[in-house]
């Protein structure tokens, strides 16, 4: 009998190419922040506190890599505040906001003053 443990261990994340697309960007650029500072992947993953071989899993945008992680090594760049700018621009959904926000069909009335 399985443990739950166990099933989330083998559950797997499928993802679409465009979105493996984006990871794989993402991984770079956290790849491309390293090599920048000058940064030895053994040193950020030892700040980060995780792996080599999950750092080179981030580096590479496994999808498998809990988003804690990904935050982890941001931090240890100085780039955890960039996770802020992510849907902070949220335009087609204030668009939606906007169309569904009802208008009243008239002016209220005014009140008569004495």
């Amino acid at each position: 009998m399985f443990n739950i443990i166990d099933i989330m261990a083998t559950r797997k994340t499928i993802l679409r190419p465009k979105e493996k697309r984006i990871l794989s960007t993402l991984g770079e650029n956290i790849k491309l922040a390293r090599l920048r500072r000058r940064l030895s992947a053994k040193l950020v993953a030892e700040r980060a506190n995780i792996s080599r071989s999950t750092l080179w899993s981030i580096e590479n945008g496994s999808p498998n890599v809990a988003i804690g992680k990904y935050i982890q090594i941001l931090s240890v760049l100085g780039l955890e505040k960039d996770v802020l700018a992510v849907a902070s621009d949220d335009t087609l959904g204030r668009k939606l906001q906007d169309a569904k926000l009802k208008t009243p069909k008239r002016a209220p009335k005014k009140e008569i003053e004495e």
